[in-house]
């Protein structure tokens, strides 16, 4: 092959990449939003899998574009039928996540992505996409040795501009619910929705449908929240997985694991003060940024948990009435609760807590 020849052949690959940039860059700006919606077999990224996903592409206007929806074989244990309604033979028939990476990272990449409990949703589609990449590289080894050039190619973790959780801004909106499921969020937004409930008749329906109707109630939540300038937003560069598999902020993860050099004093107490060492746990009922809360803690040298214990001294949280959660096991253990607000004045005044021994 001569120079020319090599010219012509680069020039031509130059301009096909310039032509499918193009392209893409279209494709985002006709409809720059995505919704999704996941069924797995458990509640932790790190120890179950995902048995369906669901996603729908809209413009900036709210209408549906690009529609996606995949039954997934996690050849493992699926986890029991009352978590996604799929028989073991719709599970045998499904795709293996790997199959259907390079078509999720088309809709996602680039995009806005929206999802109801970002720490759960996007935890899955990462602990998933780790996963598929690692068995690919596995068996590309395993080809090398063997002579075998072809390579298989899987995609990557899929890469959107930015992910906005529709649970965490309802809660910075000041809404108060037991219940998180999509379903129930969405009727507390003034939405209509199906009734999040068991049913015969839900039962009965089937989970292509009733993924979507997640997927579409989403969005709409997204919407009708953006409207109301409120939208809880993170960059994935500020998110890792915690020992869960969920996708937790880089400001929470790092609290869980710093070392607590003071003694904790016991429960917060009005007369006594905050005072270094004691255990915080922040539940999610607040209408601040929690990570806000949690700077605060680590800046002022009192101790972050994530989860109530006897060693717990006080509980962030906003609601007084019908505790769930943190906040009821923290209210039966006799841990009082504090708001938002109250805390972050609270703070400002820290007293000197007593070395812990080492």
């Amino acid at each position: 092959m001569t120079n020319k020849d090599q010219e012509e052949r680069d020039k031509a690959r130059a301009q096909r990449a310039a032509e499918q940039a193009a392209a893409r860059k279209a494709e985002i700006e006709k409809a720059p939003y995505v919704a999704l919606s996941v069924q797995a077999s458990g509640i932790h990224p790190s120890t179950s899998r995902l048995v369906t996903i669901d996603a729908v592409t809209f413009t900036e206007q709210g209408e549906e574009v690009d529609h996606f929806f995949a039954v997934l074989n996690p050849e493992s244990n699926p986890g029991p039928f009352h978590l996604h309604g799929l028989s073991p033979e719709q599970i045998q028939e499904g795709k293996r996540y790997s199959q259907i990476l390079k078509a999720l990272d088309r809709l996602i990449d680039g995009r806005t992505l929206l999802v109801h409990n970002a720490e759960l949703v996007w935890g899955f589609i990462v602990s998933e996409s780790k996963r598929a990449m690692s068995n690919a590289a596995r068996a590309n080894r395993s080809r090398s040795r063997q002579r075998n050039r072809r390579r298989q190619r899987v995609g990557h973790i899929p890469k959107p501009v930015t992910i906005v959780d529709t649970l965490a801004t309802a809660r910075r909106l000041g809404l108060t619910f037991a219940d998180i499921r999509i379903r129930n969020v969405a009727t507390q937004l003034g939405l209509e929705a199906p009734d999040a409930r068991a049913s015969v008749a839900r039962a009965q329906a089937d989970t292509a449908q009733l993924t979507r109707e997640d997927t579409l109630l989403v969005a709409r939540m997204f919407f009708v929240e953006h409207a109301q300038g409120a939208v809880s937003s993170t960059s994935p560069a500020d998110l890792r997985a915690d020992r869960f598999g969920l996708q937790r902020s880089n400001v929470r993860v790092d609290a869980m694991e710093v070392p607590r050099v003071w003694e904790n004093p016991g429960v917060y107490t009005k007369e006594r003060g905050l005072v270094q060492g004691m255990e915080v746990v922040v539940a999610p009922e607040i209408t601040m940024d929690p990570d806000r809360i949690i700077q605060a803690i680590v800046r002022t040298e009192l101790a972050y948990n994530e989860k109530i214990t006897r060693a717990s001294s006080l509980v962030v949280c906003n609601k007084r009435e019908d505790l769930t959660g943190k906040a009821m096991h923290g209210d039966r253990k006799g841990i009082p609760l504090m708001t938002d607000e109250e805390f972050l004045r609270a703070v400002e005044h820290v007293k000197p807590g007593k070395p812990a021994e080492t």
